[in-house]
């Protein structure tokens, strides 16, 4: 160690990427206020449940049991078709109208290849007090890798060559 003057052979600019994506003019598609998020996700959850009340169904809220879906529908005796199972299993993914990408868990994506005919993705565009909600069925082409925790999807690739259900 020598007491001169230190030699600057590099340097860094650090620039937080949320700051970096801003500038550049890049949307956000998923807000970090809870506050927002919490909004977006109960708009999502009311949309479904009325969505089901007016078919005739009887929706029950299991969110908070982590079991794969939030939304329990129970189809009336005299509403189903025969063979038709008694229960339909919705997994409600409320996303900002602007999202371009959705999160699923991996229990959400194995419900879905355990009970793919019971099995709804319900995927609710939120735009202020309005929604846009579309159903899939058998939305997921294969099962998550087994280290993962949950999977990014495009919104756009992951309707493609599924089965909408209903458009409202």
């Amino acid at each position: 160690i020598a007491p001169t003057a230190p030699i600057v052979v590099g340097g860094a600019l650090i620039i937080p990427r949320g700051r970096l994506s801003m500038l550049m003019g890049h949307v956000e598609s998923m807000t970090a206020d809870p506050t927002a998020r919490s909004a977006v996700e109960q708009a999502a959850m009311n949309a479904v449940m009325d969505i089901e009340r007016s078919l005739g169904y009887l929706p029950r809220d299991v969110s908070a049991e982590k079991v794969g879906y939030d939304v329990e529908s129970e189809i009336p005796m005299h509403l189903r078709a025969s063979g038709d199972a008694p229960l339909r299993f919705i997994e409600v993914k409320g996303r900002r109208a602007d999202a371009a990408t959705v999160t699923v868990t991996k229990n959400e994506i194995l419900t879905a290849f355990n009970k793919p005919a019971a099995y709804i993705l319900a995927l609710v565009a939120v735009d202020g007090t309005r929604t846009r909600t579309t159903y899939l069925q058998r939305p997921f082409r294969e099962r998550p890798d087994f280290a993962a925790t949950s999977v990014n999807y495009d919104i756009k690739e992951l309707m493609d060559g599924v089965t909408v259900l209903l458009q409202r």
